[in-house]
């Protein structure tokens, strides 16, 4: 061992009371080897890291710090590279062994420090430095998030695109562990992949009223799998409006719309007739467009039957990809608030459609109840992303842990200040 055998001592305290006040002569930590400085424990401890000077490390490699000797074990590990990223690992029961459980990152310098105990119960402190090489391929997997920098509704998923597929469960884990989401007020919220390339984020419930969202990733330079290793993916950070909710009634024909949870219009409509109904459940405002054309050829209408339409449309609040819209119908004012004859949008007069229009951004909520209509697509056809529930949404996690209940691996629970 490097340093100085300790005798435990026991070191009496004497307490001072003065007429005046309490005047306390403190105790020294003068042999007491729990308050001591750390000691130098390199002579307990190696890693299996490069000791020579230009040598670097192999980040295919697990790290290892193993407790030599019997004098002393490890009580502690901290691994972090340059830019903060930590290593994650694993302590054994009786401090003998540390290895890590998490991927090194490639060409990054590291930062281990190493805390122990003698067998005195005095602390000792090592500190490695060490560099990982470049990876052997050039196969990057570069993510894309989504949407744009941007003040969104309380509705908005956030989106990774990635370049590269990635099927196997441990690549996406590994590449699901470093997409990280914090938003300000904090929630809990979970990935979910929706292909092999693309992975939606959300919370358990719609974001907070404004709200701020920042995302970011750490996987650069980190191994996902034997030719494939982390790219680059610019951060996001976007910020939620008030809360915006449009209930739509198909079979009463109104919409109801609220902000922050108070009525603030109720609008008669019309929605889908029979063979055309509005598809049910919660969709999110894709775009809004002050004009479109629309053609019932868009829609597999036949040009020439009885329910081909071409149409000016004004004021017109997309929800669906395959052509539903919130938007004005002056042709059906005398049917808003009695009848369904539209072919799947939610019609209105010129002035509501205008307020509507004018009322909501990308990101808010349109839910349609009591159509006869299909249900909404979680995905591919916008974002249908609040009709999985929670329990189905966490099991489309490469992190879930299979438990219905708590949070996974990854889920954000995490307060970030909220940057001006």
């Amino acid at each position: 061992m490097n340093h100085t055998p300790r005798t435990r001592t026991v070191v009496s305290c004497t307490l001072l009371v003065t007429a005046l006040g309490a005047g306390v002569t403190a105790c020294g930590s003068d042999g007491n080897p729990l308050s001591a400085k750390p000691y130098d424990a390199a002579g307990q401890i190696s890693f299996n890291g490069p000791t020579e000077a230009g040598k670097r490390a192999d980040p295919d490699k697990p790290l290892e710090v193993t407790a030599d000797g019997d004098e002393g074990r490890i009580t502690d590990v901290t691994a972090q590279d340059s830019t903060g990223r930590h290593v994650a690992g694993e302590l054994a029961a009786d401090g003998s062994r540390w290895h890590s459980t998490s991927p090194l990152a490639a060409n990054a310098h590291y930062t281990v420090t190493v805390s122990t105990e003698d067998e005195d119960g005095a602390p000792g402190r090592k500190v490695f430095t060490f560099d990982t090489s470049q990876p052997t391929t050039k196969q990057r997997l570069n993510v894309t998030f989504g949407p744009e920098k941007g003040t969104y509704g309380v509705g908005q998923p956030i989106t990774a695109q990635l370049d590269h597929e990635i099927k196997d469960k441990a690549q996406r884990a590994v590449v699901e562990q470093a997409l990280r989401v914090d938003s300000a007020p904090a929630v809990q919220g979970a990935w979910h992949w929706v292909d092999n390339k693309e992975l939606h984020y959300r919370p358990k419930e719609y974001w907070p009223a404004h709200a701020t969202i920042q995302v970011h990733s750490n996987l650069e330079g980190v191994k996902i799998g034997d030719r494939l290793w982390g790219g680059t993916a610019k951060p996001l950070k976007i910020t939620t409006g008030d809360r915006i909710e449009a209930l739509t009634d198909a079979a009463t024909h109104q919409m109801t719309v609220y902000k922050n949870g108070q009525e603030i219009n109720q609008i008669p409509i019309t929605t889908g007739k029979p063979g055309f109904e509005t598809r049910n459940g919660v969709k999110v405002v894709l775009a809004k467009q002050y004009f479109v054309r629309m053609r019932g050829t868009t829609v597999g209408i036949a040009e020439g039957s009885a329910d081909s339409y071409d149409l000016p449309v004004y004021y017109a609040t997309r929800v669906t990809w395959s052509g539903e819209y919130v938007h004005a119908a002056p042709w059906s004012v005398g049917s808003q608030g009695y009848a369904n004859v539209s072919h799947g949008c939610t019609g209105m007069s010129t002035s509501n459609a205008e307020w509507f229009f004018d009322t909501v951004r990308e990101g808010d909520i349109v839910k349609v109840v009591n159509s006869n209509g299909d249900d909404m697509e979680p995905f591919g056809n916008g974002f249908g992303d609040w009709n999985v529930d929670w329990q189905k949404w966490r099991q489309g996690s490469a992190l879930f842990n299979g438990k219905p209940d708590g949070p996974a691996p990854g889920d954000a629970l995490r307060v970030q200040p909220a940057a001006a």
